[in-house]
């Protein structure tokens, strides 16, 4: 027998455009990848690059577009988030990048530092183009090829080696400003105030729902909670929901 699928389990991927300016979201699974897209005009980026990411925007824009990729976001250093850029490095090496690439952390993200220092020691003496690390923090405000960035603090925490216990974990969600147009990412997070705000008034909110039922945790949000914030917004999807 077909199982049904539940009505609020997102199908990916997921693509909201306004003019030039859009976001595809390949996929955003929890402890599996996420892998989203933004573009503005002729400048591609890419936020969270999990695993399949390489695959995906193979299939989107092609060689030349993919080594044309400037810059990385990366709201926090789960591997759902992260798996897949030592393979996406790996390839603009061999597809003989040579622009710089710009890739955006948060501050006391280590994940990220550690894939930067091990695949730069393995191809110190073979890479054709430059790797910058660019720590942030909320508030933080820049732009990148005309599009105006907003990081901002979330919630975000995970278990300790116990299971019982937590730590937070650095993390940031991003409002991106183009044409006008605002897309709201929030990341990995729990229910927070600046979540809330950022998402007030975008054009699209782009909400984790990490919980399908009421868990008295600051790990993740709920459907009711990212629902409840998703209708500031224009229009808002959501994301990272349990399969």
């Amino acid at each position: 027998m077909k199982k049904k699928q539940d009505k609020s389990t997102p199908k990916y991927p997921i693509v909201w455009k306004k003019k030039d300016f859009s976001i595809k979201i390949f996929c955003s699974i929890p402890n599996i990848a996420t892998g989203i897209l933004l573009t503005a005009a002729e400048n591609h980026f890419v936020i969270d690059p999990g695993d399949g990411i390489l695959r995906d925007l193979s299939k989107e824009l092609g060689v030349e577009s993919l080594k044309k990729i400037s810059h990385i976001f990366v709201t926090h250093g789960h591997h759902d988030h992260l798996g897949g850029v030592w393979s996406l490095l790996t390839y603009l090496r061999v597809m003989n990048k040579t622009s710089r690439l710009k890739i955006y952390y948060p501050v006391g993200c280590i994940e990220i530092e550690s894939i930067y220092q091990a695949f730069t020691k393995v191809y110190a003496n073979d890479l054709p183009y430059k790797i910058e690390l660019k720590k942030i923090s909320s508030g933080k405000n820049f732009s990148v090829k005309n599009v105006k960035v907003k990081p901002f603090a979330v919630l975000h925490k995970e278990f300790l080696p116990n299971k019982k216990n937590k730590r937070i974990v650095p993390a940031l969600g991003f409002n991106f400003t183009y044409g006008g147009k605002t897309i709201c990412y929030g990341g990995d997070t729990g229910y927070c105030d600046s979540l809330v705000k950022a998402a007030n008034g975008a054009d699209l909110a782009v909400l984790e729902a990490g919980h399908k039922d009421a868990v008295d945790d600051d790990m993740h949000m709920t459907i009711e909670e990212a629902h409840f914030i998703g209708k500031s917004a224009n229009k808002y999807v959501l994301v990272h929901i349990p399969e």
